[in-house]
């Protein structure tokens, strides 16, 4: 603004005699008033923001004509970012001389539209088009302006749903808060509270600093947060955080700290029962020199997206993705490319539990001015489709930068400094209409442990996709609670399994087929049984076709994680075992379930298994564990089995 000020100022054109010291034709005869404008021009390069203005009207005082003075305090003003007064003064000045400087309507519509005054900007930008020898940047500016003028018109014509809710006393304060992250069952919130330094640094008492705050739901309520404490919490700041779906890993930003790449980086901590590890900066390639920050992680852990303003991006800050590897460390960063960064700044990502949709806020695209937030779904090629603006109210002409989205895709989170709140910026909630909705996730939650000592196991899960065999969410049981979280995207068949070294694989299937309004979540406690002669695992997912033994394609998952039991474990030994139920006679389930079980031995074979380490059998409907009486009782009763048999 300094700039285009200085620039107005030799442009401007005036028919008095009078100049400035600098030579500067001026528009008043007041030489008191051009004393009082020299004087103001000269804070006004000190950046002394209240002095010049303090001048400036003492010059009007003098000449209430005095065009320059007037647009001098509109610059000042812009510069503080007092948007109204700055519109003021210009306003003030054009009504002087609606003509002598066109640049001032194109100042004004911009000050207009940062303020929502729609309809205003679009009149200041078509009277600025009126006027010709304008610069080509200027006019492109100005048209650029009225997009935003005549999108923002509509969209507010057509409002979408929106009724946002404090989140309580419990959740704000006096303090700001923002930044929410959520995990999966919607029982635990971390969020950003900015708040002043406690007594230990009594020499900055008066400064701010960031800090997580945590809070648990009970009853549907949620509890008074606390600060999370060390070794997350220090006295420098910390915050743009994700928190795994699973509850398990902490993601988030600090800047300027002696392990740092850059001015900020992204850092990970690990939950230990009811504490955190020591966070550990991610180093490279996620973090470089330059500005990393406001990570999420996807529900297969497997994912990290953030905001990064590295080299080769496609200009400003770009939403980047990082893939793990095979040995826990992130790949180099992928740009998510033209379909969602610009060359003006896309940031504050969040990656759905879906692992589909991603919100994220932009400024380099068609909005409702400054930031707005947007969302994307990935197509079945993986490319990001078309952003959509999440639409009015939720975004308005000021800055909206982070939206969190809960993993049933209902309900969504954000800051907002709107008045009535109980400080600054306070966290809201409101129900996400239906078209920006993510895909439905569940989820299965409960604790790991030794079917025999029933200690707590830190057993890893997956959840696969039986019809791609993609890995779609990915969890380990806390070391010290045995507790799990994994998430369930609706809509597929899945295998759940879970598996620790020494240990014989967990197997379930949990099938989401269909369209769901709602689905509960699953809540079960797993006992995990050591690897020893005479245990029995339920292979949940190998499937044949009806009456026949022919393996399906989704059996691959089930049969792929036994092949790698047993090559882990080189002297164990199996039976296969094929079960049937009482439909037909006995011969003929006999015959049916042999078959079964040696078309699995022979895929075994097949895949690098020894043949003198497997055995198989038929067991036709002789060892039911259900009632055939209803088609569960006859599901479950159609099973194939492993037994161990040497180890």
């Amino acid at each position: 603004m300094k700039i285009l000020f200085n620039i107005l100022i030799i442009i401007f054109l005036s028919t008095t005699t009078l100049f400035s010291q600098d030579g500067v034709k001026l528009s008043t005869k007041s030489k008191k008033a051009i004393r009082y404008y020299e004087a103001a021009t000269k804070f006004y390069d000190n950046y002394n923001n209240l002095s010049c203005i303090e001048e400036a009207k003492k010059a009007i005082a003098e000449d209430p004509q005095f065009i320059e003075a007037y647009f001098l305090i509109a610059s000042t003003f812009s510069d503080m970012k007092e948007s109204e007064d700055a519109i003021d003064y210009y306003q003030k000045a054009i009504a002087i001389d609606e003509d002598y400087y066109p640049g001032a309507y194109y100042l004004l519509a911009g000050l207009q539209l940062s303020v929502g005054k729609y309809a205003e900007a679009g009149d200041n930008f078509r009277k600025f088009l009126q006027f010709k020898g304008e610069s080509p940047l200027k006019r492109k500016g100005a048209e650029k302006g009225l997009e935003v003028v005549n999108f923002a018109l509509y969209q507010i014509e057509h409002p979408v749903p929106f009724d946002m809710k404090n989140m309580g006393e419990n959740i704000n304060s006096a303090n700001d808060e923002y930044l929410p992250a959520i995990t999966a069952d919607e029982q635990t919130l971390i969020i950003t509270v900015r708040r002043p330094k406690d007594a230990q640094t009594i020499s900055q008492a008066t400064k701010l600093e960031e800090d997580f705050y945590i809070s648990n739901q009970n009853n549907g309520v949620w509890t008074k947060a606390e600060p999370i404490g060390p070794p997350l919490n220090t006295h420098g700041n910390e915050g743009a955080q994700c928190i795994s779906p699973d509850g398990q890993y902490i993601y988030f930003t600090a800047c300027n700290r002696d392990d740092g790449l850059g001015s900020c980086d992204i850092y990970f901590s690990k939950k230990t029962g009811n504490g955190w590890t020591t966070p550990v900066n991610l180093g490279s390639p996620v973090n470089t020199s330059a500005w990393e920050s406001q990570p999420s992680i996807s529900a297969d852990g497997k994912n990290l997206y953030f905001a990064s303003s590295r080299e080769n991006g496609k200009g400003g800050m770009d939403i980047w993705k990082c893939i793990m590897n095979e040995n826990g460390s992130f790949g180099n960063p992928i740009n998510l490319g033209d379909s969602i960064n610009t060359r003006y700044n896309e940031m504050s990502p969040f990656i759905h539990p879906d692992n589909q949709t991603l919100y994220f806020s932009s400024d380099g695209m068609l909005g409702m001015g400054g930031k707005d937030i947007y969302f994307s779904r990935k197509n079945k090629d993986g490319i990001w489709t078309k952003p959509v603006n999440i639409g009015y109210p939720i975004n308005t002409y000021a800055d909206e930068i982070n939206l969190l989205v809960n993993a049933k895709g209902n309900l969504a989170y954000f800051s907002s400094d709107k008045p009535g709140g109980y400080g600054k910026y306070d966290l809201y909630s409101f129900e996400l209409y239906k078209e920006a909705r993510p895909q439905m996730v569940s989820y299965m939650k409960g604790k790991v442990f030794d079917a025999e000592s029933l200690r707590k196991l830190d057993a890893g899960f997956e959840v696969i996709n039986l019809e791609n065999g993609e890995v779609v969410a990915q969890s380990k049981a806390n070391a010290i609670s045995g507790e799990f979280l994994v998430c369930l995207p609706v809509g597929k068949n899945y295998a759940i399994n879970a598996s620790k070294e020494g240990y014989l694989f967990y197997s379930d299937n949990i099938s989401l087929e269909g369209i769901h309004s709602e689905v509960k979540p699953y809540l079960k406690d797993i006992p995990m049984k050591p690897i020893k002669v005479g245990e029995v695992v339920v292979l949940r997912n190998i499937f044949f076709e009806t009456d026949k033994y022919d393996l399906k394609n989704e059996s691959k998952v089930e049969l792929d994680k036994l092949t790698n039991l047993l090559k882990k474990n080189p002297l164990l030994k199996i039976e296969i075992s094929g079960h049937t139920d009482n439909v037909g006679n006995e011969k003929y389930n006999l015959t049916l379930s042999e078959n079964r079980a040696r078309i699995v031995s022979e895929y075994l074979t097949t895949n690098g298994i020894a043949k003198t380490r497997l055995s198989f059998k038929g067991y036709g409907m002789s060892k039911a564990v259900d009632n055939n009486n209803t088609e569960e009782g006859r599901a479950n009763n159609r099973r194939t089995e492993f037994k161990v048999t040497g180890n």
